[in-house]
């Protein structure tokens, strides 16, 4: 049973909400960090080999509580590789070689830009990750400054710190005992950015990360297109504990996750209030979590009959006076049992089920009834239900324990991930201090007074002023300028404009515009590499497609009919056609429809455009057939004057 609250829409102003947004930008260096391997994306993998990463105490004897989360997953991880993209520094295999100069000398540019005093000696650190993204279990990072401010419409922004550090590998498969890595993008270079945490609407944090992107954008040295750039965003509200929301990837999904965690922490703030008038009890193992799986053996649940087969049991833990709590809704879709239902399925159980849902999902009042006698419950206690492994449901029960007397404190400090409508989901524990710890492989980077003020002397104008030079040398108007300069196709736009006759205007839609229109379809640009949209553009300009084409092509690649332009072209039939071929081909049109000439005289230039256009779509200009067939059209009409 869910009970809601009337609650009117949440006051974001209300709540005392502050956002810190951390940036992480790759770095164009086309080099690794601590290596010559080149930063491309590889498209098959030679070599294969797998790890399973242990958690290990810190130097004082502590063990970082998100290292010892993912520990329990007990997971073996697979690592793909390619000689072209990664080498045996990525697979841990080889120390690190020296650091790169170009991205020491880029992370001093955007210090200077930043106004960040920089260390003149900065350590390489090691911080602990072993959910498999680095085959080393830890992530190389350097602290290179601390302070410094970013201007948004007047406002100062404080910059808490500025760092240098690896990218991770990236996840392909993640699954009850697998997960599946590429080395491609482990060791790119990036600068992690921490702005201090301030207060403001959605909208007002999302301008400060797009005004933060643009200023990267503006120095020029670094990497364009989705995930090249990823924030993490820290959430907090008056009295709660501060939540890392990662994978942050577009700035429309940034808005609605500060909208969706301001919800779910002032909605989780609620329920602790609500728990703090009732007489509850701290869950003791010994007493209130059993043993049911006797209760289930006929039970009609799927998540719990499947379990069972593969030699699960199933365990119900008493939760004192919580009856109705699991599923109190103070918001539409926060729920303490929706919490409890992230957490578990983290661990890779099926889910699990609470007493304010019962009976449903296959659980019946019969079974209902003999968990209520097993527990010894009483009419105002809430209980929970899970299926697993007995080792894994020993883990999966401590931390349920934990995070029921975490809602009684309000919102706990913890690490959750972005999903792609907005909402977050739990992820893993905040880390704690002794999840860093010092890189003994690297000496000290040591950066002298004579490259800082070279670095100054190299900051690039402001991003408006980058803005206008766009707009002023390809004859853009300002709202195009703005979004080729936001894209992640700038350098692609240049290049192609520098290199072909075409009006950078209309390249600048096809960008924009064109392929935008096709991603809101539903298709993906990910399969259209800048490469093969080069390549489009210089068939353009050879005269080999003409400028209709340019979406049949895209929208071919990236619908995955066609591999490259070549193919698209071959299947989509848009080869361009000769003048004979055009002429004929109109004149068979005019023929065809001589009475709707004779009756509409030049107003059927509409109606027969549309016929040619089925042949001739993306084969010839638009412009250059309206015109030809305006001319046919007026000499027709000529000759039925003259007859007449």
């Amino acid at each position: 049973m869910t009970i809601k609250l009337q609650v009117s829409e949440i006051q974001i102003d209300k709540i005392g909400l502050k956002v810190g947004l951390e940036i992480h930008q790759q770095l164009g260096t086309g080099k690794k960090l601590f290596c010559n391997c080149a930063s491309i994306e590889s498209t098959n993998y030679p070599i294969k080999f797998t790890r399973k990463l242990r958690i290990t105490k810190s130097e004082l004897g502590e063990l970082d509580p998100s290292a010892l989360f993912e520990t329990s997953k007990q997971k073996t991880i697979l690592y793909y590789a390619n000689p072209e993209s990664s080498c045996l520094v990525e697979q841990d295999e080889e120390p690190p070689h020296d650091l790169s100069p170009d991205a020491k000398e880029t992370v001093l540019i955007i210090a200077s830009a930043l106004k960040t005093p920089v260390f003149s000696e900065a350590y390489v650190m090691r911080k602990l990750v072993i959910d498999g993204s680095n085959t080393s279990g830890f992530q190389r990072t350097i602290l290179m400054g601390l302070g410094g401010n970013l201007e948004v419409d007047g406002k100062s922004i404080g910059v808490q710190s500025i760092c240098l550090e690896e990218d991770a590998a990236k996840l392909l498969n993640d699954s009850d005992e697998f997960r599946e890595y590429t080395l491609d993008r482990l060791g790119i270079p990036l600068v992690e950015i921490a702005l201090e945490p301030v207060s403001g609407t959605p909208q007002e944090i999302k301008k400060i990360a797009l005004t933060m992107g643009r200023l990267l954008r503006a120095t020029k040295r670094v990497q364009r297109g989705l995930g090249s750039i990823r924030q993490d965003v820290n959430v907090s509200i008056e009295g709660g504990g501060v939540v890392e929301v990662k994978g942050v990837q577009k700035l429309d999904q940034l808005e609605k996750v500060i909208e969706y965690e301001a919800k779910r922490q002032h909605g989780l703030k609620i329920i602790q209030e609500r728990l703090q008038k009732m007489d509850t009890e701290r869950i003791a193992k010994e007493r209130d979590v059993k043993d049911v799986t006797g209760a289930f053996k006929n039970c009609k649940s799927k998540t719990i009959q499947k379990a069972l087969v593969n030699g699960a049991i199933v365990k119900a833990i008493k939760v004192k006076n919580f009856g109705g709590i699991f599923g109190f809704e103070p918001y539409p879709g926060i729920r303490l049992g929706k919490q409890l239902g992230e957490l578990v399925r983290f661990f890779g159980l099926g889910g699990v089920f609470h007493s304010d849902e019962l009976p449903n999902y296959g659980i019946e009042v019969e079974e209902i009834q003999q968990v209520k006698k097993i527990l010894e419950s009483q009419q105002n206690d809430g209980f929970l239900i899970l299926a697993g492994e007995p080792w894994k449901l020993d883990v999966v029960i401590e931390s349920i324990i934990k995070r029921i007397e975490d809602a009684k404190n309000g919102v706990p400090a913890e690490t959750r991930v972005a999903t792609l409508t907005g909402e977050t989901v739990y992820l893993r524990p905040r880390p704690g201090a002794s999840r860093m710890y010092p890189e003994t492989d690297i000496p000290p980077v040591i950066v002298s007074k004579i490259e800082i003020e070279e670095a100054k002397k190299k900051v690039p104008k402001s991003w408006e002023e980058s803005l206008l030079d766009l707009q002023k040398q390809y004859e853009l108007n300002s709202q195009l300028a703005l979004q080729v300069f936001d894209s992640e196709y700038l350098d692609l736009f240049e290049s192609i404009c520098e290199d072909k006759k075409i009006s950078p205007n209309f390249v600048a839609s096809v960008l924009c515009g064109t392929i935008t229109n096709l991603e809101r379809r539903g298709l993906d640009s990910k399969l259209l590499r800048n490469s093969e949209i080069t390549k489009a553009f210089d068939f353009l300009s050879e005269g080999k497609i003409a400028k209709e084409s340019l979406e049949i092509i895209f929208e071919s690649i990236m619908n995955g009919k066609a591999s490259n332009i070549e193919d698209a072209i071959q299947k989509s039939s848009i080869s361009a056609i000769d003048d004979n071929e055009l002429n004929g081909i109109l004149d068979e049109v005019i023929s065809a429809n001589a009475k709707i000439i004779e009756q509409q005289g030049e107003r059927s230039i509409g109606p027969l455009m549309g016929l040619a256009m089925k042949n001739l779509r993306g084969k010839v200009d638009g412009q250059r057939i309206n015109h030809l067939l305006e001319s046919k059209i007026k000499s027709k009409l000529d000759e039925i004057s003259k007859k007449n």
